[in-house]
């Protein structure tokens, strides 16, 4: 004689079970159907999409900077280093190398790191150090303070033959600056009222820069927020 299939009868067990049992089981009722996204006016012929701009400053090398040895940057002076890089680029306002004519002048005459008295009466902040590139050494991280709260952030790291390669060069209306593993966080005021932007730059091994990969809108905490909307997910490199 055949044996009968179970499976209909395993399957009631649970249910049975839980009847009159007040730790058992109990049906939460019936299940939404899920649905897709539904792609509304599927026949309009959509805007085409040009290539995606990296967004980062490219790679370069700093003139007028001895090499390092063994890689490490921390036996640079950030000073130096930035006073190299007016000399590469005189006079110039904008982009990567863009810098206000009073702050050019103000760090040009920044002492030596080592002969530094009122740090705060340079322009050119205390560096920090992390590796971001994943290659086990330092990077050195240099922001440089601009008028009406702007910053110019600025990431170099060195070759195997001791030269020094900036990486990362961005000017924001800066709020904060942090590090979350790998990542350069950078926080600045958003279009919207009451909302900041946050962008993550990371390094990009194609590229070889840094390159803002995921940027989020947050609300700023203590904000009035509007009715039905919801809390943001975490910053970019937060858990």
């Amino acid at each position: 004689m055949s044996a009968r299939p179970l499976l209909p009868l395993l399957a009631l067990v649970p249910l049975l079970a839980g009847c009159g049992d007040t730790g058992g089981l109990v049906s939460a009722g019936s299940t939404p159907t899920a649905s897709g996204p539904v792609h509304l006016w599927p026949d309009r012929r959509g805007a085409s999409v040009p290539p995606a701009d990296p967004g980062g400053a490219p790679p370069e090398y700093v003139k007028g900077i001895p090499p390092v040895r063994d890689q490490d940057v921390h036996a640079v002076d950030p000073v130096a280093l930035v006073q190299a890089e007016l000399r590469a680029h005189p006079d110039k306002e904008v982009g990567a190398d863009g810098m206000p004519p009073r702050t050019a002048a103000a760090i040009q005459e920044c002492p030596k790191e080592e002969d530094q008295k009122e740090p705060e009466a340079c322009p050119v902040l205390k560096p920090y150090y992390r590796d971001l590139t994943g290659n086990g050494k330092d990077e050195l991280i240099v922001g440089i303070e601009f008028p009406d709260k702007m910053m110019s952030v600025r990431v170099y790291t060195a070759d195997p033959d001791g030269r020094l390669n900036r990486i990362m060069a961005t000017t924001e209306t800066v709020i904060t600056v942090e590090l979350a593993g790998r990542d350069v966080i950078l926080r600045v005021p958003s279009g919207n009222r009451g909302y900041e932007l946050i962008t993550a730059w990371s390094w990009d091994e194609k590229q070889l820069t840094m390159l803002p990969t995921r940027e989020q809108i947050v609300r700023v905490p203590g904000s009035p927020q509007a009715p039905g909307s919801r809390d943001p997910a975490p910053p970019p490199g937060r858990p």
